[in-house]
């Protein structure tokens, strides 16, 4: 690296890694083989939750945490900061998987899941920047309109109210989020805009206060086997064995065609005046997007920035990750277009920070949480995206699962899940490839026409509804 810090080359990761306070020095790695009650591969929010409901349930349990590079390195340090009870698989998917009420169990634990975060960020002391603003997402044309109200419609149908999703007028959604061509949207308080960074690190800094957690960090996991897991460094052997890598799960034998890396991208502009704000809206942090195809997401950060991202960027062959997908110039591109078509007061704002990072998506869109009782491999992913507060879910869960306790969660229908691999190479490349382009026709086409595009059901087929 040239003789630069470590710490300096994560800070370049991503906004919420540059501002995140403290050191980003890697903590000590393995040395050597050793044993446990529970080995977790990954260090991110899946990992770091299921260890901080494990070691409070039962805080004699030896955990041991194995990361390839620093806690939070990868989505759960790098996304769009939205804490909400947005799950891959919709009600109507669920009720087919498991019937109407396990559908409905699953959307309400979402719903305090979110809640739950907050909770325990309070407790711990951990600095988020917190703010429980809701989601605003936006119709800006008659078929998003239309959209908007379907969605209702669906929501009323299993008993979901006023309270927790509701149409907005053209006005009050402009009130809300004052971008172009607003003609209503919705919105729904269970969402909460949090720096994520700063929340993962401060769990991580809550475990190492933990006598019976111990996060060896650059310590990369290669295998996962019923009883260990195996690093370059050494053997971990557990009872239970957790596989917490989300979009890097690829790189494990055995695991090539478990998930889909695909990559989502981000910019954030300079700090911006009072003045600008006025204008924009945001007030009391709501997130925000629109009801096109290829997905946008924004907030205003602690901080009165604009952090911005979206879906665009290509799956690479093999379900590759490397450093250099998590930049692509056309995408940035397009995002800071987006944004100045969006609100063109931010014209001519800087953009200070671009960055992006590999999601996890399972072959059905649906993520999956359990525990084998015979292997004791447990696992939890396949967030699609949602995976902020879905983690904390996950965890708890996994931490039920592990001690035994009889609890509501591990009822949950995504419990003990199991999506199908994903198709061999090259139609996992041709497949998803195509769903991108796809989206990004399909708005293109309703921009043009004022029509629903056609095509946009070929993701409906690829995702199975």
């Amino acid at each position: 690296m040239g003789g630069m810090p470590v710490s300096n080359t994560y800070r370049k990761l991503s906004f919420w890694h540059d501002t995140v306070p403290g050191s980003l020095e890697p903590g000590e790695p393995l040395r050597g083989d050793l044993d446990a009650d529970v080995a977790i591969a990954g260090a991110g929010f899946t990992g770091m939750w299921t260890a901080y409901y494990l070691s409070r349930a039962d805080p004699t349990l030896k955990i041991v945490i194995c990361e390839r590079d620093i806690a939070g390195f990868g989505a759960s340090g790098r996304n769009g900061g939205w804490c909400s009870a947005l799950f891959p698989a919709s009600l109507g998917k669920l009720e087919r998987m498991a019937g109407a009420d396990a559908a409905i169990a699953m959307y309400r634990a979402m719903q305090a899941t979110v809640d739950e975060v907050g909770r325990v960020a309070a407790a711990e002391g951990i600095d988020c920047h917190w703010a429980k603003g809701g989601t605003v997402m936006l119709a800006r044309s008659p078929l998003q309109l239309e959209r908007a109200r379907e969605e209702v419609e669906e929501a009323r149908a299993y008993g979901f109210g006023q309270e927790d999703l509701r149409l907005l007028s053209p006005a009050e959604a402009s009130t809300m989020v004052a971008a172009t061509s607003v003609q209503g949207g919705t919105y729904t308080p269970h969402c909460a805009a949090i720096h994520p960074s700063r929340l993962v690190r401060g769990l991580a800094d809550v475990m190492r206060q933990q006598a019976g957690v111990s996060i060896f960090e650059r310590t990369e996991v290669r295998e996962i086997h019923p009883g260990r897991i195996v690093t370059r460094l050494g053997t971990a052997r557990a009872r239970y064995v957790i596989r917490a890598t989300e979009g890097y799960t690829p790189a494990m034998a055995g695991f090539k065609r478990a998930v889909a890396p695909v990559y989502s991208l981000m910019i954030a502009t300079e700090p911006l005046p009072d003045a600008i704000w006025d204008e924009i809206g945001l007030t009391g942090r709501p997130t925000f997007g629109d009801l096109r195809h290829l997905i946008i997401y924004g907030q205003r950060t602690a901080d009165g920035r604009f952090a911005f991202g979206g879906r665009g960027a290509p799956y690479h062959l093999g379900s590759s990750v490397r450093p250099s997908f998590d930049r692509v110039p056309a995408v940035f591109a397009e995002l800071r277009r987006t944004l100045a078509e969006l609100f063109p007061v931010l014209g001519d704002v800087r953009v200070t920070h671009s960055w992006g990072g590999p999601i996890g998506i399972a072959r059905d869109w649906c993520a999956s949480v359990g525990l084998d009782p015979e292997t004791g491999i447990g696992w939890a992913g396949g967030y699609v995206g949602d995976g902020l507060s879905t983690t904390n879910l996950a965890g708890r869960t996994l931490a039920d699962l592990i001690t035994g306790a009889d609890s509501e969660l591990i009822r949950l229908p995504w419990v003990g899940h199991r999506s199908p691999e994903w198709e061999p190479e090259p139609l996992r490349w041709l497949g998803l490839n195509a769903g991108l382009k796809v989206m990004d026709l399909a708005d293109r086409s309703e921009a043009r026409t004022g029509r629903p595009s056609r095509v946009a059901g070929f993701m409906d087929r690829l995702t199975g509804g």
